[in-house]
This record gives structure tokens, C-alpha cells and sequence, in this order.
């Protein structure tokens, strides 16, 4: 489970203090050197272990050629308030995640808000994640990926520090959101086209990536909706050459893994691609992935919704009742095709993601310019009721 997942939807940017109990000198970070490191963020390869009488964990990233920020324990500390249950905002396998402010020297620095996620000490999968988020974020960046301002790890502390993404994630926007309007379809088609960006970086990088978790809660999204992958405990380096796929341990999220990887442990660059197709598929219907509160034959999304993919005459029937119609139907018509082809059966037939970046680009563009007659572009969806989480029982099965 993401820990990002249980971001509040509008979180606001007030940190609380440390209790008045709390008792340490102030300390602050120099925003200045902070911001130093972030822009030579790079590869942290090696983590050695030392041991001693009192058999305290010690984790030292060789920052040779890298260049995430080193922050001690106390830093953060400090800049959560001393972990001031006021600023929790998630939780999840890893641990607890923390709003917290890193302070600038000068008395007129308004200072960063980060997000700061603790490792619970007690997790052994916690450890090997945050090995693997500081490992693959320390040497990747791109606008619609979150990015890691620093770590530490430090005695039994483990923790990652990333900028905070104020909007929460798309998971709590599509489904926890009850009371709110929900996201209009050209947000959720500028969410889409920025989670693709994102994916089709890593499957394209000199070291690809393969993300292993791709789903609505690991999408963050900052003040104007913008779409940034996050948590990446889960991502595996891609297949060597010669190779089509990497065999692993099945882990990952039920409703979103390729139905390959959880048959054979077999890991491809095209089982991210079904993931996505997935949350694509949530992005259209405003429907869980998995949801065991729905009848039996439409628990799972995917079989339930393939009928309704390929043929326009059931668009109506599948796309998100919320929306109450305000969307451009041959635009969703595309995004509903292409979903399909992202769930395909089998890897080899699915889309490259800079493919799917492409059709999607595309869809966007064929919508028609704000204000032009019959456009949908810049209208709110209608206001109504939350459907029941399920169709009628008419529906196939």
C-alpha cells in the first residue's frame, strides 16, 4: 500500500510545532544548500552496514556520484514538529508519512514543505524499499516524477524526504472524495497524459524501469492537477539485453497486476502498460480497480468493463455517471479504445507507453477549443448525486 495514498485531498501547507513538552534546541537547514543538492540529485548505488556491541543499524549511501540530501535524524525532527501526530497524512507497509518544514536560515524564509516518510523499524520490506526508492529516485528526474530532496539513515531511523504534492493523490480525488465535485474530464485526461509521461521516462531511460505498482494511489498531483509517479519501493530495473522479460516475486497490487506477472512471476516493460491501462480505465468510469462492496461479476473492473470498450453505442454505460455527460464522446470514445489495447492478454500486444503518450496527446488535441459551439472542454460536470458503486444488474456478466 502506498503511504502516499492517504494524502489528504487539499492539504493545506501549515505545520504544526513540537509539543511544548518537546525539549531540544531550535535548528534549522539552509534552504539555499538544500536546493544545491536537489539539482544534482544522482545515483546512490552502495549501502553498507555496520554493526556494533549495541547492534544499532547504521546505513551509509556512497554520495560519491550522487547527490540526494544527507539529513540527520534530528533535522527531521525538527521539521515535523518532532513527529506531531497534527501533521500525519498517510500511512501504509512502509510506515508513517509526516508533513513537515524545512526552515531557512533567514528570518523572512518562508522555508519548504516537504513530505517526510518513516520507516516503520520493525519492517523488513520497509527496509529493502527505501534502499530501492533512494536507489532509483536518487538518479532519475523528470517533471511527472516526485521528486526525492534527501534520506536518512541514521541508527535504527530510516526515512525519505520528497517535495510535498499539495493536491494529494488521484485515488483520493476518484473515490474518497464523496462530498466534493468530481474531477472534470479534462482533469482527468491532463492526469493520464502526465502519469504516461512519467512512465514512458522510465521505460525509456538508459536503465530502464519497470515501475511494478502503477495505480490511482501513486499518482500525486500538486496545486494545478499536474500528475507525478510516486513510491517507488516496488520498481525493478528492466531486462537485460537479450532479454524480454525480469522473473521476480510476486508483489503488487491486486486489480492492477498483469495477469502474465501473477501467473508466472514473469516481469515485463508491458506489465506496467496494463497497469495503466487500468487506471485509465478508473480515470473513465470512477470506479475501483477492486471492490468487493460491488455483486460478485463486477468485483473486478477490468472483466466487467471489457465489454463496453470496444463498441460506442455502451460508452454511456461505461464512463463515470458523475460526470452526467460533460465530455467530449469521441474523445472518450478514443481514451475508452485505448485502454483496451492496454489491457490486452497478452504483453505483446499492448502499446508501448510512448504510444499510449502519443494517442492520448492526440485524443487531447482532437477535443474542440474552448468556447467553440458543442464543446465540453471547460464545463464543470453536472451536479449529482454519487451513483451506487455498481451498475445495474443488467448489465452482462
Amino acid at each position: 500500500m502506498s503511504c502516499f495514498g492517504c494524502f489528504a485531498p487539499e492539504a493545506d501547507e501549515d505545520v504544526k510545532p513540537a509539543k511544548p513538552d518537546d525539549s531540544s534546541s531550535p535548528f534549522s537547514i539552509s534552504v539555499r544548500s538544500l536546493f544545491g543538492w536537489i539539482l544534482c540529485l544522482g545515483l546512490l548505488p552502495d549501502f553498507h552496514w555496520e554493526t556494533g556491541a549495541d547492534a544499532r543499524r547504521k546505513v551509509a549511501p556512497d554520495v560519491a556520484n550522487g547527490y540526494a540530501h544527507s539529513f540527520t535524524f534530528k533535522d527531521l525532527l525538527v521539521a515535523t514538529g518532532y513527529f506531531n501526530e497534527a501533521n500525519f497524512i498517510g500511512e501504509g507497509g512502509f510506515g508513517k508519512v509526516y508533513k513537515g518544514k524545512i526552515n531557512g536560515q533567514a528570518k523572512s524564509s518562508a522555508g519548504v514543505i516537504v513530505a517526510v516518510k518513516k520507516l516503520n523499524p520493525e519492517s523488513v520490506q520497509g527496509l529493502q524499499e527505501w534502499q530501492s526508492e533512494v536507489n532509483f529516485l536518487g538518479r532519475l528526474s523528470h517533471p511527472n516524477l516526485v521528486r526525492l530532496l534527501g534520506y536518512c539513515g541514521e541508527d535504527r531511523e530510516l526515512l525519505l524526504v520528497y517535495e510535498f504534492m499539495i493536491k494529494g493523490s488521484l485515488e483520493n480525488h476518484l473515490f474518497r472524495r464523496v462530498s466534493q465535485e468530481p474531477l472534470p474530464w479534462n482533469t482527468r485526461l491532463k492526469i493520464a497524459i502526465g502519469a504516461a509521461r512519467g512512465l514512458a521516462f522510465l521505460h525509456s531511460s538508459e536503465k530502464q524501469v519497470i515501475y511494478r505498482d502503477f495505480k490511482a494511489s501513486n499518482i500525486l498531483l500538486d496545486s494545478d492537477f499536474t500528475a507525478k509517479l510516486s513510491d517507488f519501493g516496488l520498481a525493478k530495473n528492466g531486462p537485460s539485453a537479450g532479454r524480454s522479460h525480469v522473473t521476480t516475486r510476486i508483489i503488487g497490487t491486486y486489480g492492477y497486476a498483469a495477469p502474465e506477472y501473477v501467473a508466472t512471476g514473469h516481469l515485463y516493460v508491458k506489465s506496467d502498460v496494463y497497469g495503466f491501462g487500468v487506471v485509465l480505465l478508473e480515470l473513465l468510469t470512477g470506479l475501483r480497480a477492486h471492490d468487493l462492496n460491488r455483486p460478485s461479476h463486477q468485483q473486478n473492473l477490468v472483466d466487467w468493463a471489457r465489454p463496453f470498450l470496444a463498441g460506442r453505442g455502451k460508452l454511456t454505460s461505461l464512463m463515470d455517471q458523475r460526470l452526467g455527460g460533460q465530455y467530449p464522446p469521441k474523445a472518450a470514445l478514443q481514451a475508452a479504445r485505448l485502454a483496451n489495447r492496454c489491457l490486452a492478454g497478452d504483453p505483446r500486444s499492448r502499446p508501448a507507453m510512448a504510444d499510449v503518450l502519443a494517442a492520448l496527446e492526440g485524443i487531447e488535441a482532437m477535443q474542440a477549443p474552448a468556447g467553440a459551439k458543442g464543446s465540453h472542454r471547460d464545463l464543470p460536470p453536472r451536479p449529482v448525486s454519487r451513483p451506487s458503486p455498481y451498475r445495474d444488474s443488467s448489465m452482462p456478466r
